[in-house]
């Protein structure tokens, strides 16, 4: 009877683990080719995992709750034959180990919420996992994300073996090093006086400072005033602070703005959005109009559609831009629109659409939230005239459209300028300034808002 080993799928780029949530099935049931078998999340996305193969259950090799890294071997399968009497894992009987509380689960990419990676039931080298995953460092382990803060903050080796993992197996996530990041920056050293911090090769003495609160706790006081709530963030929530963090914490952010002029393509929607559904089955919003827009401003600008590994430029020749959609809980989710530059505007409508329907409804797939390489967020859907998003790592650009206003404008005519209303809105940029200057950063929004203000009222539907 031939066994097949079912793997923890890769699910983005970056990611290394993943928790497994609920399994759908147990020892000695029958399971068919692409059939559930168990629920996993990360900090993207919950997904579920089909079976590669019809079979039976023969052995589960982890509990709900563990987090396994990608490439692992989860489940087996027994192919070929009747249902066999499996005896579970001995993993089964163990107690969990420790595992990272919920922010670990994730990569740190991305975001907002950026990659060709292998499809989610794809099994990956035990070698290539192992190289990926972490580094060996005397004995212990350190994912690439918490190696790139530790070179960030200036952390030694030797400094990075003393932090207490909390962890599998004693790792070092990522709230143990950016708690410990925080409490090495605010530190006083034993003899009363501030420590010193090197800035620009100079010893400059640091303010003395308040005692911390311990990370993930609620203020004392706020606990015993009986009008205060406390809330536990649930675990997605968790996830995306500690996105949002390590996102301020691997890119120096900068944020561009321009002013836009969009009364022709605001007139031209209104005036074609009931003959566009009528022939495409389709609600056109502004999305797809700025995502065309966006699209077209990375073929002139390709040098904002790269990422960062270390010293090295990757350069992205594929375009798939992420939009940041809000979930009915509250949180965010980024489902990803690829090949946007290879796409007409009714392509675009139909996918935003799409994407969108489905993210509201909890039922993207892994893959339709992975490989982004640059995002857009639309803070005008709740009234915002602007704002300065957090860049969605590993990419290193996000672009804010605001509300669109009517607002009294100067217009230039052949009979001289003319005050009229016109349809404004703000566009911002934030971008990464270790690789995206000013000129490069500010050049790419203004040629967005070029394409905008330009667009063809007379453009056939």
């Amino acid at each position: 009877m031939a066994q097949v080993e079912l793997i923890m799928p890769k699910m983005g780029e970056s990611i290394i683990e993943a928790t497994i949530l609920r399994w759908a099935k147990k020892v000695g049931d029958r399971v068919e080719q692409d059939e559930t078998i168990l629920e996993i999340a990360t900090d993207k996305v919950d997904s579920e995992v089909p079976s590669p193969t019809a079979g039976v259950i023969a052995q589960l090799l982890f509990k709900e709750n563990d987090v396994v890294p990608v490439g692992k071997a989860i489940a087996i399968i027994a192919t070929e034959g009747e249902a066999l009497a499996a005896k579970p894992s001995p993993a089964l009987k163990e107690e969990p180990a420790p595992a990272s509380n919920g922010s670990g689960n994730g990569q740190y990419s991305n975001g907002a919420a950026g990659h060709a990676m292998p499809a989610p039931t794809e099994a990956m080298p035990a070698a290539a996992v192992a190289a990926e995953a972490a580094t060996v460092v005397s004995g212990r382990f350190y994912s690439p994300l918490v190696k790139n803060i530790a070179k960030a903050e200036n952390i030694s080796t030797a400094e990075l073996e003393r932090i207490a993992g909390t962890g599998q197996a004693g790792r070092v996530t990522k709230q143990d090093i950016l708690a410990y990041v925080g409490n090495r920056t605010a530190s006083v050293d034993p003899t009363g006086s501030s420590s010193s911090t090197l800035v620009s090769g100079l010893s400059v003495p640091a303010p003395s400072v308040a005692p911390v609160q311990p990370v993930g706790s609620a203020p004392q006081s706020a606990i015993r005033n009986p009008n205060t709530e406390i809330i536990e963030m649930d675990r997605m929530r968790k996830l995306i602070a500690d996105h949002m963090v390590m996102s301020k914490h691997t890119s120096p952010h900068v944020t561009s703005f321009v002013e836009v002029d969009v009364t022709e393509l605001v007139n031209w929607r209104e005036r074609n959005k009931a003959v566009f559904e009528k022939k495409y089955g389709e609600k056109i919003t502004f999305t797809p109009i700025f995502v065309e827009a966006i699209a077209k401003a990375i073929n002139d600008y390709p040098m904002v559609n790269i990422s960062v590994d270390g010293n090295k430029i990757i350069v992205k020749k594929d375009v798939n831009i992420g939009m940041a959609t809000a979930l009915p809980s509250g949180n965010l989710i980024v489902p990803v629109i690829k090949g946007a530059n290879m796409m007409n505007l009714v392509g675009l409508t139909k996918i935003v659409n799409d994407l969108a329907g489905r993210a509201r409804q909890g039922k993207l797939k892994p893959e339709e939230i992975q490989d982004g390489t640059f995002t857009l967020t639309n803070v005008g859907t709740f009234g915002n005239v602007m704002g300065t998003p957090i860049i969605n790592q590993p990419q290193v650009a996000i672009l804010a459209a605001g509300a669109i206003r009517k607002k009294p404008a100067v217009v230039e005519t052949p009979y001289g300028d003319l005050i009229a209303v016109r349809q404004l809105m703000f566009l911002s940029l934030s971008y990464d300034h270790r690789v995206v200057d000013g000129a490069l950063g500010g050049s790419f929004l203004r040629r967005v808002g070029d394409y905008l203000e330009q667009f063809d009222g007379k453009r056939e539907v």
